[in-house]
């Protein structure tokens, strides 16, 4: 089990079991929880499932049932959405909170009812409103409609799904021809997406205008590959999500991205939620939806589109 200690002085425990170590956004909300529990005084546990479903119940079976170590509350983002039914259920069973972030199942209502008592909420980026953010930014640069490449993250994944559905929401099925890949959140499996795409005999079927992709490390990984294999295709402006300031506004700022959408972490504001529940032992609100937002702004981003086309930086309008 690959486990990240930070040990912070004060009570009570918390665990935060993350996708895995080397997808920038997921270090990033690891971050984030170590400094609202230093800042809340919350001895805390990070723990990253390496991208495995197995290695995530694992962990996770572990926390509850170590006896003489038992966290308060686990925070936890599902490699899978559904398929940690019966640990959350083995979780409140114990006495331990269940809080999932940026993650939708069915069952929370039901272990909410009977377990009030207990924190059990879910909290994350308004994952639909993501996707339509993404499909505005589609349109900004494609206004006459056109071919779109989107790189999704695993199909399980309700990020996934959410995003997917708001970005075909934003769209419309008028203008736009829509072609969906799978990657897993890491720039090597964008480019492993671009690169399995691209060996299709089908492919000439469909060029794209723009590579909307769902996060900001598989736009990178599939921007590079394009560019490799197809030289003659490499104007198609990419898109990404995340929108870290080192990394995913650093891209659009160097050109490498023409836009992204920055999603705030959810494992500091689980932390608040949790705090704010040692307080007053109040149920927690069912679900919490953090705003994500355009970078650049969508106006701006069309104004950026003009100045692009006129440089010959990206293709003709359809």
């Amino acid at each position: 089990m690959q486990t990240e200690r930070e040990v912070i002085v004060g009570e009570p425990k918390v665990v935060v079991a993350l996708l895995r170590e080397d997808q920038e956004f997921q270090v990033m909300q690891a971050a984030d929880a170590r400094a609202a529990a230093g800042r809340l005084g919350l001895d805390l546990d990070v723990v990253f499932a390496e991208g495995n479903p197995i290695v995530q119940i694992q962990q996770l079976f572990h926390c509850i049932h170590t006896r003489d170590d038992s966290p308060l509350a686990l925070v936890v983002e599902a490699t899978t959405a559904e398929g940690l039914e019966r640990v959350a259920r083995n979780a409140v069973k114990a006495g331990i909170g269940w809080l999932l972030v940026n993650t939708e199942v069915s069952y929370l209502g039901e272990l909410r009812q009977q377990h009030p008592e207990l924190p059990i909420a879910a909290i994350g980026g308004d994952q639909k409103e993501i996707g339509r953010i993404q499909g505005r930014q589609v349109r900004r640069l494609l206004p006459r409609g056109g071919s779109v490449l989107c790189i999704q993250g695993p199909a399980d994944s309700t990020a996934t799904t959410g995003r997917a559905e708001g970005l075909a929401d934003a769209l419309g099925a008028d203008r736009f021809l829509l072609k969906t890949l799978n990657g897993d959140w890491t720039e090597r499996g964008g480019a492993r997406a671009m690169s399995s795409w691209l060996r299709l005999k089908t492919v000439e079927l469909f060029q794209p205008d723009v590579v909307a992709c769902q996060n900001d490390m598989m736009a990178i990984g599939a921007r590079r590959v394009l560019r490799e294999r197809r030289p003659e295709w490499s104007r198609a402006p990419f898109l990404g999500c995340d929108g870290l300031p080192g990394s995913g506004q650093k891209a659009v700022e160097a050109g490498l991205l023409a836009a992204t959408v920055v999603i705030s972490s959810s494992t500091g504001p689980a932390l608040d939620l949790l705090a704010t529940w040692l307080k007053d032992r109040k149920p927690l609100p069912a679900e919490v939806l953090l705003p994500p937002s355009s970078f650049p702004s969508e106006s701006r981003l069309a104004e950026r589109r003009s100045a692009a086309r006129e440089a010959g930086a990206l293709p003709p309008a359809p």
